[in-house]
C-alpha cells in the first residue's frame, strides 16, 4: 500500500471511531472517484460498507460500471431509480415561477440547452442522491463518504448540498492524477479509469468540457500557482475559486467578520 492509501485508511478509521458510527455508505456513480473511495472505505471498515446506485436518466454505461465495481470488490450494493421522483418534482417546479411577479421570474427567452437554464434542474439530481444516501446512512448508523477530490473541491466543481453534502471526504486532499494512481493500485477496472470524467448531470456532459480546461491544467495551477498556466487560464481559475468560496464555507451569521 502507498503512503496515500495508508494515511487515508487510518484517517477513516479514526473518523469512524470518533463518530461512533458503524460503517460507510458510498454513492456508486460508475466513475473512478467513487471506486477509489469505496476501496478506501472497505480497507477501513471491512464488512461495513454499502454502495448505493442511483440512476436518474443516466447513461446506461454508468450504472453498468457501478455494478461492475460492486461485483469486482464484493460490495453489497442497493439500487434505487430516482427518475420517477425527479420527473414528478421537475413537473411541479416548472409551474412555480408562474406565481411570481414578472420582474422576478427567470428569463422567458432562456432555452433548455443554455447551461444557466438547465443547471437548476440538473442540480436536483445530486440533491436527490444526497437525500437517498442520508436515508441509508441514518438507517444503518453509517457515515456518507463523499467522492470529491482536491481538484474539483478547489474550484467548487460540485453541487452545494448535493454531492457536497457528505460526512467525510477521503480523497479530498488528492488531485485527479493522484486518484487515478490510487485506482491502479486498487486494481480498479481500466475501462473505468480511462473513462472521461462526468458528473452525469445531463446527456453527454463531460467535466473538462464544462470546466473549460483540463484536469492536467488544473493540477499545474494547484502545484505551481498562477505561474503554472497561461495568464488567461489562471484568471479563469482564480475567478472560479472566489466565486465558489461559499460552497466550501459554513454559512455566515450576522456579526461574523463584520468590519
Amino acid at each position: 500500500m502507498s503512503a496515500h492509501v495508508d494515511a487515508a485508511v487510518e484517517w477513516l478509521g479514526r473518523r469512524l471511531a470518533e463518530s461512533a458510527a458503524r460503517g460507510f455508505v458510498v454513492g456508486l456513480s460508475g466513475g473512478v472517484d467513487s471506486a477509489v473511495v469505496l476501496r478506501l472505505c472497505q480497507s477501513a471498515a471491512s464488512e461495513h460498507v454499502v454502495g448505493v446506485i442511483m440512476p436518474c436518466h443516466s447513461d446506461p454505461r454508468d450504472e453498468q460500471d457501478a455494478e461492475l465495481v460492486a461485483h469486482r470488490f464484493a460490495l453489497p450494493a442497493v439500487r434505487i431509480d430516482l427518475a420517477p421522483a425527479y420527473d414528478l418534482l421537475v413537473a411541479d417546479l416548472k409551474t412555480l415561477f408562474l406565481q411570481l411577479p414578472k420582474d422576478q421570474a427567470p428569463d422567458a427567452n432562456a432555452q433548455p440547452v443554455d447551461v444557466k437554464a438547465r443547471v437548476p434542474f440538473a442540480n436536483i439530481k445530486p440533491r436527490l442522491r444526497m437525500a437517498t444516501l442520508y436515508f441509508v446512512t441514518n438507517s444503518l448508523n453509517y457515515l456518507v463518504a463523499g467522492t470529491g477530490n482536491r481538484s474539483e473541491l478547489t474550484i467548487g466543481y460540485f453541487t452545494k448540498y448535493g454531492d457536497g453534502g457528505v460526512d467525510v471526504l477521503p480523497i479530498g486532499g488528492l488531485t485527479k492524477r493522484e486518484v487515478l494512481a490510487m485506482a491502479r493500485e486498487f486494481e480498479v477496472p481500466e475501462s473505468i479509469i480511462a473513462k472521461a470524467p462526468s458528473a452525469g448531470l445531463w446527456a453527454g456532459q463531460i467535466d473538462e468540457e464544462e470546466m473549460g480546461f483540463s484536469y492536467a491544467d488544473l493540477e499545474r495551477y494547484l502545484a505551481k500557482g498562477p505561474e503554472g498556466v497561461a495568464p488567461a487560464l489562471a484568471m479563469r481559475m482564480e475567478r472560479l475559486v472566489r466565486a465558489t468560496d461559499h460552497k466550501r464555507a459554513v454559512p455566515p451569521t450576522p456579526g461574523e467578520n463584520d468590519q
